[in-house]
């Protein structure tokens, strides 16, 4: 390898360190190959120079270079240690002249490994190699100086748990209950991003279930531990919490339905009755997307994402109220109020039964498939995705002779609103309905 070369002849080491090296052992894909050396960056980016193909180096002040080589993108960072002040997002780093003293910084034993290029001899100073075979996530120093160096770190170590598998080494999950309250000094912007990760992870569900007894969740989320809703002890009803783990798990692994997996019964502790005929939640759905946008906003989310989130939570109880029965007009409104979010409301909706009883996850899924049935049968003949009033506003104002203003709004409403309830109507009809809605208002033309 000629980058590896470069670096050898000018008597600096180069090694593969981190995920690189741990995916590699795990035989999963990784992206970017992540690579350390003793040269400081200034070095660093005078050997790569005349080889490279692009050159990034907006990360030399960390001691990070970015190289295309060889049609290949690798990040050479100098051997660092490192540590964040409570809200950076930037760590203050120190370069250290020895590997062992840079794999000692980083965040768990899984994590610092590293292969030297020059005779592809693997380091592993602090066992990682053993902690990847039983599947344990570890801390290669003490875990309160690690945790208390980046505090993120905590979060991080649910997210690779979800991710990988894997459980938490007993000492770091008390270092994490221990020093939880560290958690409130980290960026909004950082914690979103670890989230997003653990959510999207193989087990998300038993990772939230490891955060939440370290009492670390309700410092950021606290919606989640507060489903943990004490059982009505004559009507039963299910656990909301690990029901919610349960969607969670079932649902694609994507941002935005992990999401509102995770959030589409947040409503619930605020909305529960116990009532003669059991426990309800009426409107918890709609109390549900309010908060789930609150929180998503608060932990910085794209404003795009907190939108289609919050929508999905509010449509998704809907579904319950569909039979073979649902006439075509409730069909339509279905489709048309999900919109660009048609699918994804399908996709959890299903993800949302979560019952042991075989014959009753039969029937829902049934029910869902002849709604999907029903909805493409009327998008074929009506495009619904494109549903609108059958007039425009233009020939409404011609028709009733109106100029632009809150009444043809008005009108183009009770349009759509006959649009769905009884499919396309033809010309003349529509201008006779437009004309008894005009005689409600003593409009004239």
């Amino acid at each position: 390898m000629d980058l590896a070369r470069r670096f050898e002849s000018s008597g600096r080491q180069l090694l593969v360190v981190g995920g690189s090296v741990r995916d590699a052992f795990l035989g999963r894909d990784h992206g970017d190959i992540d690579l350390c050396t003793d040269a400081r960056p200034e070095e660093t980016s005078a050997l790569v120079e005349s080889g490279a193909e692009a050159l990034w180096l907006q990360g030399v002040e960390y001691g990070t270079v970015g190289v295309l080589f060889g049609g290949a993108r690798f990040e050479i960072t100098t051997f660092r240690t490192e540590s964040y002040e409570p809200g950076s997002r930037h760590p203050q780093v120190s370069f250290a002249d020895d590997i062992t003293t840079d794999l000692s910084r980083r965040d768990f034993t899984i994590n610092a490994l590293a292969i030297r290029l020059k005779d592809l001899e693997l380091l592993d100073p602090f066992g990682g190699r053993e902690d990847l075979k039983a599947g344990v996530i570890v801390t290669p120093i003490d875990p309160k100086l690690s945790f208390t160096d980046d505090p993120l770190r905590m979060l991080r170590a649910f997210r690779f748990s979800s991710q990988l598998g894997f459980g938490l080494e007993k000492s770091t999950l008390s270092a994490i209950t221990e020093l939880k309250e560290l958690i409130g000094s980290v960026s909004a912007e950082r914690i979103r991003d670890e989230l997003t990760k653990l959510l999207c992870g193989q087990s998300p569900g038993a990772a939230l279930v490891a955060a939440d007894s370290t009492g670390i969740v309700e410092l950021f989320l606290p919606e989640l531990s507060a489903l943990k809703l004490e059982q009505d002890p004559v009507h039963k009803h299910k656990d909301v919490f690990l029901h919610t783990l349960a969607v969670l798990e079932q649902a694609p692994e994507e941002e935005v339905l992990r999401l509102a997996a995770l959030l589409h019964d947040i409503g619930k502790p605020r909305t529960r009755r116990i009532e003669p005929s059991g426990v309800s939640f009426h409107h918890h759905e709609v109390v549900g997307a309010r908060m789930a946008a609150d929180r998503l906003r608060a932990l910085r989310y794209p404003t795009r994402t907190v939108a289609a989130v919050a929508e999905l939570i509010s449509l998704h109880h809907r579904f319950h109220t569909y039979s073979l029965g649902w006439s075509d007009s409730a069909v339509r409104r279905y489709a048309r109020d999900a919109g660009p979010l048609l699918a994804d409301l399908n996709e959890l909706v299903r993800a949302d039964c979560t019952t042991r009883n075989r014959a009753k996850a039969a029937k829902l899924a049934a029910r869902m498939d002849e709604l999907e049935k029903r909805i493409a049968e009327l998008a074929a003949q009506e495009e619904l995705e494109k549903l609108r009033p059958d007039l425009d506003g233009k020939q409404v104002m011609a028709h009733l002779g109106i100029p632009p203003g809150p009444l043809v709004g008005q009108a183009l409403e009770h349009l759509l609103e006959l649009r769905l309830e009884r499919g396309p109507l033809p010309e003349g009809e529509v201008y006779e309905e437009l004309d008894k809605w005009a005689a409600g208002r003593e409009l004239s033309r």
